[in-house]
């Protein structure tokens, strides 16, 4: 899953990106308003972590115009405005959840998996292939009854693969659906997860659904 974090102090952002980092998210950082506009703009995102004070405005009143364009990322606000009309302001603004700073990143990562699970247009479905199925929250791939072991890109990779079932997925596409914008990514770097993952899904009873289109991408077969 990919995050969004807009906050302006540098070193906290890191932290907080660090630390979902290795609870299995992909973290891009946003030190402004206009960044985040530049980075919704190129790249899907499944969540926000919002700051409130930031150089370029208020992400409350930014917040409310997203809202206003049906925009409906799940947002939660991460902010030291811990008034409780700061945040009844912030869950009426649009808010899907608020947290004060500081925050255990336990507990912010748990947020985040409980926004994704709700039910309604923003929920994260269970994403099934055949025998095949794989938890968007839980991280978790099972074929039958089998659990698959995979590390956090090959899990990335079947997600994007999955969602996009039957359709040829460019190699552009997935770099950007498996690096953050700042990650350096060596050339190899996409065929040897890709290798992975089909080891792995042919090693589950799944041969020949990881399927090579040379020179353009990759597909996961239906069925």
């Amino acid at each position: 899953m990919r995050l969004l974090i807009v906050e302006d102090s540098d070193r906290l952002a890191s932290l907080i990106a660090e630390g979902l980092g290795r609870r299995g998210f992909i973290c891009d950082i946003a030190p402004d308003l206009a960044t985040a506009e530049d980075c919704l703009a190129g790249a899907t995102f499944d969540a926000i972590v919002l700051d409130l004070g930031l150089p370029d405005g208020d992400g409350l009143a930014w917040l409310q115009h997203q809202r206003s364009l049906r925009q409906l990322i799940p947002t939660v606000m991460l902010t030291a405005r811990g008034g409780l009309e700061d945040r009844i302001a912030g869950l009426d603004a649009g808010a899907d959840d608020y947290l004060v700073k500081p925050v255990d990143i336990e507990e912010l990562a748990a947020r985040v998996r409980a926004l994704l699970r709700r039910p309604g247009p923003r929920a994260v479905s269970m994403l099934e292939n055949g025998p095949l199925r794989f938890d968007p929250v839980t991280r978790e791939a099972r074929v039958g009854d089998r659990v698959m072991d995979l590390s956090r890109r090959e899990a990335d990779l079947l997600e994007l693969l999955m969602r996009r079932l039957g359709t040829v997925v460019v190699r552009e596409a997935i770099e950007n659906g498996l690096y953050s914008f700042n990650e350096p990514v060596t050339p190899n770097a996409v065929e040897a997860i890709v290798s992975r993952l089909r080891r792995k899904l042919e090693e589950a009873g799944m041969a020949g659904q990881l399927h090579t289109v040379r020179g353009v991408g990759y597909m996961l077969r239906s069925g």
